[in-house]
């Protein structure tokens, strides 16, 4: 009745690895998407087969096989090193392929054996002066502590022998990208070369252990990835969430190792000589590759090539309604304003906030904060803000999985600048997207709000498609301060009338405006319901949409990613259809509209139809009111739905089958920046 949500994610990220596989994609962005499969699997591992080993660990119960939809802890990893050693073997192939379309285009990768005198010498001493010094070799003693090993990291196992003395040398390096990146472009000669950093070390192996003479030096790459929970429990009630978050942090790095991934080609000895010191049993979680790992670095790879071999550069355009010397403020103040970045420039919150800083009226601003670019312009604008007399207030997430560290050095630069900073809640993650603003109008308060479907970080801004609200309707506005007086009070159950608040009223939600549906279905009335996703794994709200289906509900949803429901099963989900679209943003928008019998209620929100998103987060949604706004946000879904070219059947047992629509092509993501364009031209010609 549901698909597994593990196996569902994997089935997403192989629809990331079709995009590095398609023709039509510009060659270097094929390069990137193969970078971001690779990313994406890292984290799998660390967090949900690692939940998964200890769920493995965990007294057997059927409750435990109901949490992973009817599977065993035991069976259901099997099944995952099973999808993802072919899928690895699909990663090979489509690597191999790009590098020789590389080639094709005047761009040689070599290795250390393919390089001329010249370029041995340009190496030698690219080794000496940037790289040696970063260098730290670990040579592996059976009587001393095996060394402690990064996640983070790609290592060169080394094993030097010698013909005469019969003996060997075993020892580690860990590959130095932090300085230089992965990649090193050499002088051009004819065509244009680039080489692994992996490589500038073997080729230099020999000046490395000198001390040793060796006749024979094997060196092959691997990396391990660790579980990455944080375990921020404790008995100790004195300790502050950041205490937990700091330790936990240190206990993440000696995490236990769910992965080891290796090059096919060390010796079977080697291999088990390395995995028997890193703790790991023979055959458990080995994953063999090719020469190189960390593929993610992918992500990074120059082109050292022509404009053509990336997508066209499409600026992020201005909004209609929001001229660059206006008052934000001004224009809010008479109706809603919706942002729809990439597509929209982010600046405008950035703008929103600044705007805020100067305005002697201004005299609050609160904001939550969950993942921030690396110089965040909005840490900056809040700084700027406290500086200027204003009362700031952030909820900052120090949960925020692999942001954690970060989030800790912006709360201390925060508070040094005078910025009252609460750490989350207690038991909760602060997952919402919200901004208030308070300022003075005479003996009255006026009150401005923005909420998102996205993070308040400029940097994703530019290839995450998502919502932004601006709003001062005072339906909306006291709610959005009645959810801060939840975060800092939230023994305190506050009642929403329009907002969308986890955890206390999503499901709730979700379910009485299903429940409406299925009601005007069943009384013959117009009765649909779109949703638009990231991830549909909760079992509850999957029952909820089956029985709707089954009582004549039209249901269209567009999940890019996990998706627990099987569409189109007879006498189950007929009338259910589910699309996945991966282009060059990530779709990350999340929209919830109900027909309501032809009067469509839409909301926009931060949340998921996950369990952790309905239960174990705070979130807020928002309705629409405004009918412009509305109007935009069902033509976006409209566009998306029409998709024949990046958009594929999810739910289904593949996941990876493209989507048949006859007619015109349209590839969504373009056909919505050209609706925003138009957009643009008929604000400007009023």
């Amino acid at each position: 009745m549901y698909n597994n949500r593990d196996l569902s994610w994997l089935q997403f990220n192989f629809r990331v690895l079709q995009e590095a596989q398609d023709i039509t994609n510009p060659l270097i962005e094929r390069i990137r998407f193969l970078g971001i499969f690779s990313k994406n699997l890292d984290e799998f591992f660390r967090v949900r087969v690692a939940g998964i080993q200890r769920l493995s660990k965990s007294p057997y119960s059927k409750k435990l096989e109901k949490r992973l939809g009817d599977w065993k802890p035991s069976d259901l990893l099997n099944k995952i090193q099973e999808v993802i050693t072919d899928q690895n073997k699909e990663v090979e192939k489509t690597y191999f392929a790009l590098i020789s379309s590389l080639d094709n285009v005047g761009i040689k990768l070599i290795t250390e054996n393919q390089l001329t005198l010249g370029q041995e010498d340009y190496i030698r001493k690219f080794y000496i002066d940037k790289i040696s010094p970063s260098v730290f070799t670990m040579i592996l003693n059976p009587k001393l502590p095996f060394p402690d090993l990064n996640d983070e990291s790609i290592y060169l196992a080394i094993r030097l022998t010698s013909d005469e003395k019969k003996d060997e040398i075993s020892s580690i390096i860990e590959i130095p990208t932090d300085l230089h990146g992965r990649f090193v472009v050499l002088p051009k000669y004819g065509k244009s070369y680039v080489m692994y950093i992996d490589d500038v070390l073997r080729y230099n192996l020999r000046y490395t252990y000198f001390i040793f003479p060796a006749d024979n030096i094997e060196a092959h790459s691997f990396k391990i990835s660790r579980d990455s929970e944080l375990d921020v429990n404790s008995k100790n009630v004195s300790e502050t969430i950041l205490d937990r978050v700091r330790a936990g942090l240190e206990d993440r790095s000696e995490g236990e190792p769910v992965r080891i991934s290796y090059d096919r080609s060390m010796k079977i000895d080697h291999l088990y000589q390395l995995t028997d010191q890193l703790g790991f049993l023979s055959g458990e979680s080995l994953y063999p590759g090719g020469r190189y790992h960390n593929k993610k670095d992918l992500i990074n790879f120059p082109n050292i090539g022509g404009a053509e071999l990336e997508y066209p550069k499409l600026k992020s355009l201005l909004h209609p309604e929001l001229d660059l010397d206006q008052s934000i403020l001004n224009v809010i103040r008479e109706k809603d304003i919706l942002l729809f970045t990439p597509f929209h420039t982010f600046s405008y919150v950035i703008r929103l906030l600044r705007e805020a800083a100067i305005d002697p009226k201004v005299r609050r601003i609160c904001i939550t904060l969950y993942r921030l670019a690396d110089q965040s312009r909005v840490i900056s604008a809040l700084i700027n803000a406290a500086k200027n007399g204003k009362v700031v207030k952030v909820v900052i997430e120090l949960q925020a999985r692999f942001d954690e560290q970060k989030n800790i050095n912006y709360l201390e630069k925060m508070l040094k600048a005078g910025i009252t900073v609460q750490t989350g809640v207690e038991g909760l993650k602060v997952h919402a997207k919200i901004i208030c603003l308070e300022r003075s109008l005479g003996n009255k308060i006026e009150l401005f709000s923005l909420i998102g479907t996205g993070n308040f970080n400029e940097n994703t801004a530019n290839t995450y498609t998502d919502y932004y609200l601006m709003t001062s309707s005072k339906k909306i506005t006291k709610e959005v301060v009645a959810v801060f007086d939840f975060l800092a009070e939230p023994h305190k159950v506050e009642k929403f009338r329009h907002l969308v608040v986890s955890p206390s009223f999503t499901r709730d939600f979700i379910m009485n405006y299903i429940n409406r549906e299925i009601d005007n279905a069943k009384a013959g009335l117009d009765s649909e319901i779109c949703m638009k996703l990231n991830s549909l794994s909760s079992h509850t709200i999957a029952d909820k949409l089956y029985e709707a289906s089954s009582a004549g509900v039209s249901i269209r949803l567009i999940v890019r990613g996990v998706c627990c429901v099987r569409p189109g099963v007879k006498g189950l989900s007929e009338n259910i259809e589910i699309i996945s679209i991966v282009d060059r943003y990530l779709e990350h928008s999340r929209v919830f509209a109900f027909s309501n019998n032809g009067d469509w209620d839409i909301f926009i929100a931060s949340f998921d139809l996950m369990t952790r998103n309905l239960d174990s987060r705070i979130e807020v949604g928002t309705p629409i009111y405004d009918k412009s706004v509305k109007s935009q946000i069902m033509d976006h879904f409209e566009i998306q739905w029409q998709d024949n070219v990046k958009s594929r059947v999810n739910g289904n047992d593949d996941g990876k089958i493209y989507r048949q629509i006859s007619g015109p092509k349209i590839r969504s993501q373009m056909r919505l920046y050209k609706y925003v364009v138009n957009q643009l031209k008929k604000g400007s010609e009023r």
